[in-house]
C-alpha cells in the first residue's frame, strides 16, 4: 500500500504526487473516477518553467476513487478544493490511522482547522503551494511559475523530508502558516479578475485596468488585514503592502518592474478560469470570501471583495464564462464600492 497519499486529484495534487512518485515515493492518489482513467491511459508528465521533466508510468500510479486508499498512508496530502474540505474531512475520519499526518496544500485559510476538528488524533499541518500548474493535456501538467511548497513545521515532518528533497522540493517550513496563508490569499485575489477577464494570466496582468482591479481588491484587505493586527509574510520581491501601487503603474513601467510577475507559461490561467470554464463551481467563497469574512469579524465592509465574489457566483450559472473588459470590469468595482 502506498505510504503517502494525494487526496484529491486535480492539477496540484497530480503534479505533487507525480513529482514525488517520480523521485521513488510510494504514492497513492485519491480522486474522481474520469481523472483514474486519464491517469490509467497515460500515467502522468509533468514539466517544469526551467525546463525539467518527468515520467511516471501508468502502471506505477495506484489510483483510487474511494477513501479506503488512505487508510494505511503514513502521509496524507489534501488537495482537494476548498468546498470539500469538510466531506473530504468526513471520510478520512472514517479510515486513516490515528499517527497519520496530514498536510492541507489548499487554497483559503481554514482548510487545517476544519481537518483538525475532524481528525483528532493526527498531526494536521498547514501549508501552501505558490506556483501555478497548468494541465497541457491528458495526465500532463506544467509547473509555470516559481516557488517552493510552504508549510507548518512540525516534528510530524521528520519521517518524509526526505521524500520531498528526493522530488527536489525544498520545503519552505514556517511556525506560524497564517501570515503566509494571508500572504497568497492576497496574489490569489487576481484569481476572480482572471476569471472574469476570460484571458490567459500573462494577457490579463499586462493590462492596466485589470491590475488597477486587483490593486482595489488587495488594498481593501491589506487594510482590514492592519485592523485586525494581521502582517502577511513577504513572499514576493516587494512587500505585500507596495504590490497595490505597482499594480497601478502605466503598462511599460510595469513591465520594466515586475519582470517575475510576467514570467509565466502564456496558457496558464487560474485555476477559477479553469473551473469556470469547465462548469465547476469555484473557490470564491475560500479566496474573496475569506476577506469578506475578515470585514464582518472587525465590523469594516469589504464592498469591493464582495462585488467580485458575487460576479464570480453569476458567471457560474451562466452557460459560457464571461469576458469583462478591464475598464468595465473597474467601473463594476468603482460603483460597487460607493454604494452605502
Amino acid at each position: 500500500m502506498a505510504r503517502i497519499c494525494i487526496y484529491g486529484a486535480g492539477a496540484i495534487g497530480c503534479y505533487l504526487g507525480g513529482r514525488l512518485a517520480a523521485a521513488g515515493a510510494e504514492v497513492g492518489v485519491v480522486g474522481r473516477p474520469g481523472i483514474g482513467e486519464e491517469l490509467r491511459c497515460h500515467g502522468l508528465t509533468l514539466t517544469h518553467y526551467g525546463g525539467r521533466d518527468w515520467r511516471v508510468p501508468p502502471e506505477a500510479i495506484a489510483f483510487s476513487p474511494g477513501p479506503g486508499a488512505a487508510a494505511s498512508a503514513e502521509l496524507i496530502l489534501v488537495t482537494a478544493k476548498s468546498g470539500a474540505t469538510a466531506q473530504a474531512a468526513a471520510e478520512l475520519a472514517g479510515v486513516i490511522g490515528p499517527n497519520a499526518v496530514v498536510i492541507s496544500f489548499q487554497n483559503g485559510i481554514g482548510n487545517a482547522q476544519t481537518l483538525r476538528a475532524a481528525l483528532p488524533g493526527c498531526s494536521v499541518l498547514a501549508g501552501m503551494v505558490p506556483f501555478n500548474v497548468v494541465k497541457r493535456g491528458p495526465g500532463a501538467f506544467h509547473q509555470a511559475s516559481e516557488g517552493e511548497p510552504e508549510i507548518e513545521d512540525s516534528s510530524a515532518l521528520a519521517p518524509f523530508l526526505a521524500d520531498f528533497t528526493r522530488a527536489g522540493f525544498a520545503l519552505c517550513r514556517h511556525r506560524d502558516m497564517s501570515p503566509v496563508q494571508w500572504a497568497k490569499l492576497l496574489l490569489n485575489l487576481n484569481n476572480a479578475v482572471n476569471a472574469l477577464s476570460g484571458l490567459p494570466l500573462q494577457q490579463e496582468l499586462a493590462q492596466r485596468a485589470y491590475r488597477r482591479c486587483l490593486a482595489l481588491a488587495q488594498a481593501e484587505a491589506l487594510a482590514l488585514l492592519k485592523q485586525a493586527g494581521i502582517r502577511p509574510a513577504r513572499l514576493t520581491p516587494l512587500p505585500a503592502g507596495w504590490i497595490p501601487a505597482l499594480l497601478r503603474l502605466p503598462d511599460a513601467l510595469f513591465a520594466r518592474l515586475a519582470r517575475k510577475m510576467l514570467a509565466i507559461d502564456p496558457s496558464a490561467r487560474s485555476s477559477m478560469a479553469d473551473d469556470l470554464a469547465a462548469g465547476r463551481p469555484t473557490e470564491v467563497d475560500w479566496i474573496n470570501g475569506e476577506v469578506m469574512r475578515l470585514a464582518e469579524r472587525i465590523g469594516r465592509p469589504a464592498p469591493v471583495n464582495a462585488r467580485l465574489t458575487a460576479l464570480v457566483h453569476k458567471a457560474e450559472k451562466q452557460k459560457a464564462p464571461p469576458r469583462w473588459s478591464g475598464e468595465a470590469l473597474l467601473a463594476e468595482l468603482h460603483e460597487g464600492a460607493s454604494r452605502p
